[in-house]
């Protein structure tokens, strides 16, 4: 009877296992799927709610304030190819000055290199790295530590802040900057707003008077409307010390504007080469002529320009060889005050 006890007692217990077993695999799927059933009623609130939201700011039915009326784009202004010319000279000169100013900062140059356009350091930087540029750093950073040196630093490289080195159609060809107070500011013959204009540039407002239709003297002296078109108003020496005129030459800018003129004679075409004087026209006698255009005269200053400079048509003459070229023209009137 033991045994039989003992036998039934097994039996029993292996029944007990095998139904909790049977329990507990039926009995998991449903605790995960009422898991899952939880987690998703969950997201479906929070998804309603989130449409709820997207619907209060999305949908005009739901607003409690009314909706600004939004107006149709403007129409675009149908421009001329000259407009479209100038509007894109303008853009790349801003971007020439914004890159010249963010080089600076980030060291494109040091001392004597003070915003110089981005695309004029590139064609230059060997210039820029060589000893004698080093030197005449070194000497200009000494002078304006000994007194009043003309333009200021951040002036000194204006014309290449106006265009691109790729988009210069036309060089004049100046000396010295100015000396006197607040004239000079990196541009030749051009002096700074509130400035009278010098009596070279006088004449030349008057040799435009006579030359081109519709020309008025604009009543100041900063020519930056005339850079900006690609018109490179150069000096061959670049600062001067206060009330004493070329007390800079020889310092080493000539060398220094000679490069920058031999690489617009070799990488350019069809530039205009407006050569005022004996200095300007020795400084532009390695200019290919086969390449480019050279005009010539006497220098606009008032001891020599009624022998050559009033009556020369120079400016005239510039645009039509542009024209010829397939070149925009310079608009010689635009000259807005800055």
């Amino acid at each position: 009877m033991e045994k039989k006890f003992c036998t039934n007692l097994a039996s029993y217990t292996s029944r007990m296992i095998g139904q909790s077993k049977i329990s507990s695999f039926f009995s998991a799927p449903q605790a995960k799927r009422a898991s899952s059933s939880s987690t998703g009623d969950h997201a479906q609130k929070r998804a309603k709610s989130s449409q709820s939201s997207t619907d209060l700011h999305s949908s005009p039915e739901k607003e409690n304030f009314s909706s600004p009326v939004k107006s149709s784009p403007p129409s675009k202004l149908s421009l001329t190819p000259e407009q479209k010319e100038r509007m894109e000279a303008n853009k790349k000169a801003a971007e020439e000055r914004l890159q010249g100013k963010n080089g600076s900062e980030n060291g494109v140059g040091d001392g004597l290199v003070v915003n110089i356009g981005a695309s004029w350091h590139k064609a230059l930087q060997a210039e820029l790295s060589k000893p004698y540029f080093k030197e005449l750093s070194a000497f200009v950073e000494e002078e304006r530590k000994k007194g009043k040196v003309y333009p200021p630093p951040h002036q000194v490289f204006t014309w290449t802040q106006m265009c691109s080195i790729n988009d210069v159609k036309v060089v004049i060809l100046g000396q010295d900057p100015y000396h006197g107070p607040n004239q000079a500011h990196g541009l030749c013959f051009s002096v700074q707003q509130g400035i009278p204009p010098p009596p070279s540039l006088q004449n030349m407002f008057k040799e435009l008077s006579n030359d081109i239709g519709g020309f008025k003297h604009p009543g100041h002296g900063t020519l930056t409307g005339w850079a900006r078109q690609g018109v490179l108003l150069l000096n061959a020496c670049l600062t001067v010390r206060a009330h004493q005129a070329n007390s800079h030459a020889g310092k080493g800018w000539e060398k220094f504007t000679d490069a920058t003129i031999s690489w617009l004679n070799k990488n350019s075409t069809g530039i205009i080469f407006m050569l005022w004087g004996a200095y300007a026209q020795k400084k532009g006698a390695c200019i290919d002529k086969k390449k480019h255009h050279v005009l010539k005269t006497v220098h606009p200053s008032p001891l020599s320009a009624h022998r050559g400079f009033l009556g020369c048509k120079h400016f005239s003459q510039c645009n039509d060889l542009l024209k010829q070229g397939g070149k925009t023209p310079v608009d010689w009137t635009k000259l807005p005050p800055e």
